[in-house]
């Protein structure tokens, strides 16, 4: 507001600097244009987050969960340009040095935690994700047998990580993947049209809960959770805007108004129609909610299979950017760059596969990483930098943001822990065997299956 013409933020402390650990000396002036940096924007939105959002309607109820949505799409936005407003200010062109700028060592230290487990607990997901979805892909091809290891979810994700992700995650330029996040992107848009296709031809087969179209319910909180970790993308921002030609605030700021108007749309529109499908027995990965016969899905569980497959390697540059920045003075040499990604990548498989449940995944993530990234650090970095007057508005949103992070955070996490979802991972839901089984006693949280 006060920085549209704000010029490039000028690098001072290199230790802290998010191109540095990203960008090779000889790639410094690789820099990408706006479509990319939407577009990498976008596909950090719509990563796996996006697949749990019917299950957030489910949680607080459509009505305000549809609400609660809008308004967290409002806060990413004003808090992304927020942040880059922070830089500004301070004179830093990272998160961490801008907090470290702004609070000092705890607060760098703090952040750096936060913003390594946000994506590496990303990463998690995507694997979760790509071992569930294309495990049932493969079972559909004529011949093959369900029981192959092959095709297990286990085998699956060692493989896609072997064969793609690890390969993308080595790149040192984010830059270069502006492509992959238009791919991306665009398999996205396939998927949501074949939600909305499968909301008007399946869902009116679906019996619906009688709680289905109350206004709110009581695990609002961890719906708003779901949803942080959807739209959360702050964790990359600056690096982002460090790959811009002439990068300034007025050109950021167009940048994040379209990348979350074009993610607002996709969500609201996939929340909805997912949710308009299964109602009450909406699950954290919406796939689930699907049968394994349905061929139209299976084509949809692919392209989102090869959707986070594209997304997970920009979760995996912060979380290598965030402990070359801790441990190695921002500066990594080839030999480390490879170690510490390949190290960050066989952890986060090895806790996938032990793993299988999405929705608590996501719930956690956005709980204790998501809702202070992105409510609590940009406001309160804000009011502790700007000078602007009380009445200022960007002063009057940090400071409702700030303590409603705190509410989501802790009582979310409360939330989270005594009351966790039911995972019904790898089971065929009860209506698609309508000639088997009949259904009895449909309540607000259960169903009971009469077999005949």
């Amino acid at each position: 507001m006060g920085y549209q013409g704000q010029p490039p933020l000028i690098p001072l402390q290199r230790d802290l600097d998010d191109r540095e650990t990203l960008v090779s000396e000889h790639e410094h002036t690789r820099k990408s244009c706006q479509s990319a940096a939407v577009f990498n924007v976008v596909n950090s939105i719509i990563g796996s987050g996006i697949i749990g959002l019917p299950y957030s309607m489910k949680q607080a109820g459509f009505p305000l969960g549809i609400l609660l949505l809008f308004w967290v799409s409002y806060i990413t936005d004003f808090s992304l340009i927020l942040l880059i407003k922070g830089g500004a200010l301070s004179g830093t062109d990272s998160y961490q040095s801008l907090v470290n700028k702004t609070f000092g060592f705890p607060g760098y230290l703090l952040l750096s935690v936060l913003q390594f487990l946000y994506p590496f607990i990303a990463m998690i997901s995507y694997n979760i994700i790509a071992g569930d979805t294309l495990s049932k892909v493969f079972q559909r091809i004529p011949g093959v047998d369900p029981e192959n290891v092959f095709i297990g979810r286990h085998f699956i994700i060692v493989l896609s990580t072997v064969t793609f992700t690890l390969p993308l995650s080595l790149y040192r330029d984010i830059a270069k993947l502006g492509k992959i996040s238009f791919i991306s992107t665009i398999l996205t848009v396939v998927i949501l049209g074949i939600v909305m296709t499968r909301a008007i031809s399946l869902g009116p087969h679906i019996p619906k809960m009688e709680d289905a179209w109350v206004f709110a319910k009581p695990n609002a909180i961890q719906a708003v959770g779901v949803m942080s970790f959807a739209f959360i993308c702050h964790h990359n921002c600056f690096l982002v805007y460090g790959s811009l030609e002439e990068a300034t605030v007025a050109k950021w700021s167009r940048i994040i108004h379209m990348s979350i108007l074009v993610s607002v749309f996709i969500c609201v529109l996939f929340a909805t129609c997912g949710y308009l499908t299964f109602t009450g027995f909406t699950q954290g990965d919406l796939f689930e909610n699907y049968c394994r016969g349905d061929d139209l899905v299976t084509f949809g569980r692919f392209c989102y299979g090869i959707t986070v497959i594209l997304t997970y390697p920009i979760e995996c540059f912060v979380t290598r950017e965030v402990i070359a920045n801790v441990f190695f003075g921002g500066t990594l040499s080839s030999f480390f760059h490879v170690l510490i990604t390949v190290v960050i990548i066989m952890i986060a498989t090895l806790v996938s596969l032990l793993i299988d449940c999405l929705g608590i995944v996501l719930e956690l993530n956005g709980v204790l990483c998501a809702a202070p990234l992105i409510f609590i650090i940009p406001s309160a970095c804000y009011l502790k930098l700007s000078e602007e007057p009380r009445t200022h508005s960007d002063k009057i949103v940090s400071c409702v943001m700030l303590p409603i992070g705190a509410v989501v955070m802790i009582f979310g996490f409360i939330m989270a822990i005594t009351n966790p979802q039911d995972c019904t991972h790898g089971q065929e839901m009860f209506y698609c065997f309508p000639d088997n089984v009949s259904f009895t006693n449909i309540s607000d949280s259960h169903f009971q299956l009469t077999t005949q």
